[in-house]
């Protein structure tokens, strides 16, 4: 388990459960009678932020992940079809949960958002994989426009409301990637073409 990715799913963990104390109307709704999960609603939340996080697209997949790696995290996993029921109820809860963690940071007042990504494939045999001056910065990732997977970067656009390019950003394909390069755009180059003056 990362040490980074521990203590966000710590982090995580205690927001979550926090929000459902102060606001117990947002968790899914439960007869008064029955039996009491063995999974915790805060714990399903952070479960699947971690599962978008580190790229699993099959929830099978993932919780035999969660039970190789995740044991010390979480004592109990259910079965895929009990945490694929219990994700569709909470849909509402980790739609509010998104909501405060995005209210709680800078990106909720600032102008600048992501409006684009796209693929920018760096090369394609083995052999220009491994003597390309990218080898350090590109690595395998998935196009799921194509349909195929790709080696290379994946250019991020960012935008500002008033339809200004800032600045354009090319991590590598992997989310949980922490090398990147910025491609600024450049000083002397304006954003409208040459023509008549834009309002």
């Amino acid at each position: 388990m990362d040490a980074d990715l521990d203590t966000l799913a710590t982090a995580l963990y205690v927001t979550t459960d926090d929000l459902l104390k102060t606001s117990p109307h947002l968790a899914p709704w439960r007869p008064a009678v029955g039996i009491t999960p063995k999974l915790s609603d805060a714990e399903l939340v952070t479960l699947a932020v971690l599962q978008a996080l580190l790229g699993f697209c099959s929830e099978a997949r993932w919780l035999r992940h969660a039970h190789a790696h995740l044991s010390d995290l979480f004592p109990y996993l259910p079965k895929q079809p009990g945490y694929n029921k219990r994700l569709r109820a909470a849909a509402d809860l980790i739609g509010r949960v998104i909501r405060a963690l995005a209210t709680d940071t800078t990106w909720w007042t600032d102008d600048v958002w992501v409006a684009d990504s796209t693929p920018v494939e760096c090369g394609r045999s083995t052999h220009t994989v491994g003597r390309s001056e990218l080898a350090g910065w590109a690595q395998y990732g998935y196009c799921a426009s194509h349909s195929r997977y790709f080696w290379g970067l994946r250019l991020h656009l960012a935008a500002r409301c008033r339809a200004c390019r800032s600045a354009s950003r090319l991590p590598a394909p992997k989310p949980m990637s922490a090398r990147c390069c910025w491609a600024s755009w450049p000083p002397t180059r304006p954003w409208w073409p040459p023509g008549p003056a834009r309002p």
